[in-house]
């Protein structure tokens, strides 16, 4: 039996497409109780009950968060008022806890699962480097046996490998980097097997466990 969230993400994912399409204070405000009422509302709830699920799964407790609605245009030449994803992310609760956070996202015209860090802080970013010069190969098999993708999020990439690192080193792309994470769409066929999407994100949440865990354990 679907846990009924597969409509509501049908709606998320229409009104966001009209509202990339009328992206106005005009357009949005005679809507906004109807977008509360039937997208914020049911995401604040799945939001919740994944925490659930992904406390589960880790043995870590975490924390949900929905992004809201309204764009921070005050240094932004776009100075649309409004975005067009929905974007709730969950992470560990002790606020020391270096762990990736897992993340979803749903646009217009696609789905978003993923897991990592948006960026490094100074001291994180050498043990990243140090990671990977010591277990890039390990990190890049995860990596592709996870069937996803480098995400592009956080920080651009450097345009060349850091020093004191060789500028042709054997995992170049992800000593580049200053953030990492990891995503992929919902599994295929999700919908017809009729179990839900919150079923659908459980799976998703342990194929980047290999991910998470990995991350976790060496940063």
């Amino acid at each position: 039996m679907t846990d009924g969230f597969t409509e509501f993400l049908d709606r998320a994912q229409a009104f966001y497409g009209q509202l990339a399409a009328n992206n106005s204070r005009d357009w949005f405000e005679p809507r906004k109780q109807g977008w509360k009422d039937d997208i914020e509302a049911p995401a604040k709830l799945l939001s919740e009950i994944m925490a659930e699920e992904i406390s589960r799964i880790t043995g870590d407790a975490h924390i949900p968060k929905l992004f809201r609605i309204h764009r921070d245009v005050r240094f932004s030449k776009d100075k649309a008022p409004y975005k067009t994803m929905l974007a709730m992310t969950w992470t560990t609760a002790d606020a020391d806890d270096l762990a990736p956070a897992f993340y979803f996202g749903i646009r217009p015209e696609d789905t978003f699962v993923g897991c990592g860090t948006p960026g490094f802080d100074k001291d994180a970013l050498t043990r990243y480097r140090t990671m990977v010069d010591r277990w890039g190969d390990r990190l890049a098999a995860i990596i592709d046996d996870s069937g996803g993708h480098l995400a592009q999020i956080g920080p651009a990439p450097l345009k060349r490998v850091p020093r004191p690192y060789s500028p042709d080193h054997p995992h170049a792309e992800l000593m580049r980097r200053k953030s990492l994470a990891l995503g992929m769409p919902l599994p295929p066929g999700w919908r017809d097997t009729g179990d839900g999407l919150v079923a659908a994100l459980t799976d998703r949440v342990e194929a980047l466990m290999p991910f998470r865990d990995f991350l976790a354990e060496r940063l």
